[in-house]
């Protein structure tokens, strides 16, 4: 069952509230300010005694494409908190990348992440790329010189600060040539049963799927496994579909007697930047590094079947750089979300921005 278009019109307008591009503030900054550099691509939870934390990595300028040495790329990850309602966050942990090696599996490039709090403590999970996985053997020979392969791992402690000494455990890989590179990790329920969704992209990288897997007891339940339950749309976001954020909202209005969430995701129409007619209407396709923002919803907490808002044109883009705003991820904190997404600026940066929305905003709405 489909929405009616008058409904689809508030899940628009909430999105938009959510996603104000001028209103954000800018919440961590770049290593620098140029093209190439950013923050982001986590998430934010709360912890039991009501701080914010925040997670996410520093990306300097480098080129996949001809291998890891050509830049610094994914450095560092980075755990920010708040004690003052998202006003300022201060940074209170960090990751370089030989940190998140694992036995002869090392470290090129850190990618995203998301932070949760459980009754045991804390959690991280992270994506990194690896040498020492390669490829397949039918494949072997297209493995670029200087890179690697992407895998998901957790760490697990008592407290942030105990995270230091957390040592990294390989939770999600695949030797599936059409799913090979898994990456960019954040935590959603479907059907009552709490799932790691992901990115996979094929061995030669031409577009990107969202996958999810059930979390049981902590572990990861392969049977439930789907790598590409939301498949790539066919215009502004044919080349990639890389969902970020699934955020449920409040029974009410329209609403009271059915549940819908707000399903979050990344796209764009090619994978690198292409030159446009000279005469065509310009404007931001999205491609790789410089995604889009997109907008579905999921009903009665089926994953299974999201349905695109933004099926024409993305809902989401910077009026900055490249338009660039993508790795949105929303926290319900009680009487207020907080959205963050990377966000391109007037230099071609993209810093974490945030924006502070009245949970009553939204019930209004609705």
């Amino acid at each position: 069952m489909l929405l009616t278009q008058t409904q689809t019109q508030k899940l628009n307008q909430i999105g938009q509230l959510l996603i104000d591009q001028e209103r954000a503030k800018i919440a961590v900054e770049p290593q620098s300010r140029s093209s190439g550099f950013w923050f982001g691509g986590g998430n934010m939870a709360m912890d039991p005694n009501g701080a914010l934390w925040l997670i996410g990595r520093y990306r300097n300028h480098g080129d996949s494409r001809t291998g890891l040495h050509m830049g610094e790329r994914g450095l560092e990850l980075a755990i920010f908190c708040s004690s003052d309602q998202g006003a300022t966050f201060e940074k209170v942990l960090s990751f370089e990348k030989s940190r998140l090696d694992t036995g002869d599996r090392h470290v090129l490039s850190i990618e995203g992440a998301a932070i949760r709090f459980t009754q045991s403590g804390v959690e991280v999970f992270v994506s990194t790329e690896k040498s020492g996985i390669g490829y397949p053997n039918e494949i072997k020979n297209f493995l670029k010189p200087g890179t690697g392969v992407w895998t998901i791992e957790v760490l697990r402690a008592a407290t942030v600060q105990q995270l230091s000494d957390a040592y990294p455990e390989t939770i999600l890989e695949t030797s599936d040539p059409r799913f090979l590179h898994i990456k960019d990790p954040f935590l959603a329920e479907h059907q009552g049963q709490e799932h790691l969704l992901f990115c996979s992209h094929p061995f030669c990288w031409t577009s990107s799927n969202t996958g999810r897997i059930p979390i049981t007891n902590h572990a990861l339940d392969t049977s439930g496994l789907s790598f590409d339950f939301f498949p790539r749309g066919f215009t502004w976001d044919v080349a990639m579909t890389r969902g970020t954020c699934v955020l449920p909202l409040p029974r009410v209005g329209e609403f009271a007697d059915q549940e819908v969430s707000l399903f979050f995701y990344d796209g764009g129409e090619c994978v690198r930047n292409l030159e446009e007619h000279e005469s065509a209407i310009k404007r931001p396709r999205g491609y790789s590094c410089e995604e889009l923002g997109g907008l579905a919803y999921c009903l009665d907490g089926d994953l299974n079947h999201p349905t695109r808002i933004s099926s024409l044109a993305p809902s989401f883009v910077s009026p900055w750089g490249t338009g660039c705003s993508r790795y949105v991820d929303v926290l319900d904190a009680g009487d207020f979300y907080y959205a963050t997404w990377q966000q391109s600026q007037k230099d071609f940066s993209q810093p974490l921005v945030l924006n502070q929305v009245p949970k009553q905003s939204i019930i209004d709405l609705l």
